[in-house]
Formats: C-alpha cells, sequence, structure tokens
C-alpha cells in the first residue's frame, strides 16, 4: 500500500528532474522532507517494484538525429530471446520489443533506431541483420512526431 508521501514521491519525479547540481535536494525541498528521506522512499520503492525504472527522455532531434525507423523483423521464435537481446545492445537501438504476430503480419520483434539520414538508418539495420543473421525486416519510417509523454499518475 502506497504512502500519500509516496504518491507526492512519484508525481514530483514525473514531472522530471529539475536541472540543479542535486535534484534530488530540490525536490525532497518541495516535499518539505529531507534529502535522506525522499532517497530511502525512491529506494524502497524501487525494491518494491512500484518503480521499475527511472530514465530521461532524449530530444533527439536536437543532437541532430532527424530520422528514426521503427525496424520490423521476422525472427524465428526459438530464436527471438537471443537475437532480441543482441538487437538490444546495439547502441542505435533504443527499444526493444516482441510482440505476438498478426493474422498478415508476420513480424515479432521490434527495434527503434535513430540516425542523421534515412540512409543511415537502412545501414543501422543492414548491420544489425548481418549480426543477428535474419533477413526478413522491414523499415517503417517517422514522418512526424505526434506525442512524447511519460505515463502520469496521481493527477
Amino acid at each position: 500500500m502506497l504512502l500519500d508521501l509516496d504518491r507526492r514521491i512519484i508525481k514530483e519525479l514525473q514531472n522530471g528532474l529539475p536541472l540543479k547540481k542535486y535534484p534530488y535536494r530540490v525536490i525532497a525541498g518541495r516535499l518539505k522532507i529531507s534529502e535522506s528521506k525522499l532517497m530511502n522512499r525512491v529506494e524502497y520503492l524501487i525494491k518494491k517494484g512500484v518503480i521499475r525504472r527511472l530514465g530521461a527522455a532524449v530530444r533527439h532531434q536536437e543532437l541532430g538525429f532527424t530520422a528514426n525507423a521503427m525496424v520490423v523483423w521476422d525472427v524465428p521464435d526459438n530464436k527471438i530471446s537471443r537475437v532480441g537481446t543482441t538487437m538490444a545492445e546495439f547502441k542505435e537501438v533504443t527499444h526493444c520489443y516482441q510482440r505476438p504476430r498478426q493474422t498478415g503480419w508476420p513480424y515479432n520483434l521490434f527495434t527503434m533506431v535513430h540516425g542523421r539520414s534515412r540512409e543511415e538508418c537502412i545501414k543501422i539495420a543492414e548491420k544489425i541483420a548481418r549480426v543477428v543473421g535474419i533477413d526478413r525486416y522491414n523499415l517503417l519510417f517517422s514522418t512526424a512526431e505526434l506525442k512524447k509523454t511519460s505515463m502520469r499518475y496521481f493527477e
């Protein structure tokens, strides 16, 4: 069961960390608790699985990565774990998901890759394909970013 303080902590964390030298100290101040109490509660919430990860969202376009593609892969089911793990290790891959195949859609593994051009994304997919030995794939290029937000809780 979550304490009211836990809900307030989660609400603060989902807003992102302040761009300060000691961001948790700033959040603790907003919550009117000590930084050590905040860190203890965050550690507890992670240990209990309430918080599964803390991440950063990078605006890749501002870094010059203006092209991205969802690469969809048709991977033999008996190789999906090994292949997925290998693909996830590529620095160019930011997301890697296994999904069930659908009628008329043979793809069961999805990776998001980012590059400075469409051609670079194609080369990344070709490199991944060579390494994992999978040649049945397709690239779905993004045409516009319509929304990029994290889940919001306790609003």
